[in-house]
């Protein structure tokens, strides 16, 4: 998954504001399921007259406590389910539209895979589904395995594996296809903290990508980190609907941060306040980062000394098919600049003043010398030749060669 980042979400509910109204992806009106005993009486109503919509690009989240109605709305959305009342429609058809379901991607709350298939065969499997051709399915689970961590653990069956790494395995499983809406239930279950951030930072590039997201998750600190909007179920029912921003701003009360201050100045603002605030109504503290980003930013540290693993990895890069052409462009673009780049990394000053053809200069000297010693005795020059012996030398080449004197 992609590298561990600082905290540098979006802010709630921003994310979604220049995409059309009518861009809309799943549309939900009147949405009623209710189960019925062997005998036909009504038994409980899971969902009650919902209704919402979900854009092209957003990630959407559904809250609620055990049992009020989400996994059951997930399900219908899917076509798992029939509605026992409303309409549903998913990029303009019924949710068991075949060409439609081509198009989802799902992890559900449990991962149910086969166990004594590995990682690479398990992708292999569900890319065969979706009717990939094989070079394009081996592509991708490789580039899945290394975004989710699990490089080290290709060769072991998925059976073994633990929880967190069958929810690796399992988010890899529901990208395989590159799907334009994504349906994640409790996709960090199981996962350590840098899992959980990796999950994060996935599903914010998948909507900048124009993929919707659908979340449902118990952490409430995730959905707050990622979601556009959200709906909170009780009993069946929407009990609240909208933006983060909007459904947690405190408008009663403001927030200011400065940097600090000496113990005069902040006697004189406190005095300037408390002209119009009662005493009690003032709170004066230092502000606090959470405990994920101080989680991660320790790890982050502490991992220039890691060793090798036989578990799951982290740091890794979002799968370049699931990036798009873009970055994967720009990625083509710094692989060839590196292969282009001479193996010398030194500064262009130091290249120059480097003695490489000293060095040369001087290994052709060596090798001359080398050559001369063994070719000839170590005696002093030579002296030149008289006629009378360039005369003999003459005669003597002209008998080995068969010619006149």
């Amino acid at each position: 998954m992609s590298a561990v980042a600082p905290d540098i979400y979006p802010q709630a509910g921003t994310t979604n504001q220049s995409r059309p109204a009518n861009d809309v992806v799943v549309a939900v009106r009147g949405l009623t399921k209710v189960f019925k005993d062997f005998w036909g009486r009504p038994k409980a109503r899971a969902v009650d007259n919902v209704d919402f919509e979900v854009r092209r690009g957003e990630v959407f989240g559904l809250l609620g406590p055990n049992g009020s109605g989400k996994s059951t709305t997930v399900k219908m959305l899917l076509g798992l389910l029939y509605p026992t009342r409303g309409h549903i429609e998913v990029f303009g058809h019924s949710p068991r539209h075949v060409a439609t379901k081509s198009r989802i991607g799902y992890l559900p709350e449990e991962s149910y895979l086969y166990r004594y298939l590995n990682s690479k065969e398990t992708l292999d499997f569900f890319g065969n589904l979706f009717d990939l051709p094989p070079g394009e399915r081996q592509r991708r689970a490789e580039q899945l395995i290394e975004m989710v961590g699990l490089t080290q653990t290709r060769t072991r069956a998925v059976g073994e594996f633990s929880k967190g790494m069958q929810r690796r395995i399992g988010l890899a499983q529901a990208l395989i296809n590159d799907p334009d809406l994504v349906i994640l239930d409790e996709p960090t279950a199981g996962l350590d903290p840098i899992g959980c951030r990796e999950v994060k930072d996935l599903i914010v590039a998948l909507a900048r990508r124009g993929k919707t997201v659908i979340l449902s998750s118990h952490l409430l600190s995730d959905v707050e980190d990622v979601c556009d909007r959200v709906v909170i179920y009780y009993g069946g029912r929407i009990q609240a609907f909208g933006t983060l921003k909007e459904l947690l701003a405190r408008p009663d009360s403001i927030r200011i941060t400065l940097p600090p201050l000496s113990r005069e100045t902040m006697q004189r603002v406190l005095e300037i306040i408390r002209h119009d605030v009662a005493e009690d109504k003032v709170k004066i503290d230092s502000p606090t980062q959470n405990l994920e980003s101080y989680f991660l930013d320790v790890v982050q540290k502490a991992r220039q000394s890691a060793a090798e693993t036989s578990g799951a990895t982290s740091g890794n890069r979002v799968a370049a098919y699931l990036r798009g052409d873009a970055e994967e462009s720009a990625s083509q673009a710094r692989i060839l600049d590196r292969l282009v780049q001479p193996a010398d990394t030194k500064p262009a000053e130091q290249r120059q003043t480097a003695p490489a053809a000293a060095v040369d200069a001087a290994r052709l000297d060596a090798l001359t010398q080398t050559a001369q010693t063994t070719s000839q005795p170590a005696s002093p020059a030579p002296k030149a030749e008289t006629p009378e012996e360039l005369a003999k030398a003459n005669e003597k080449l002209s008998s080995l060669l068969g010619k006149p004197k």
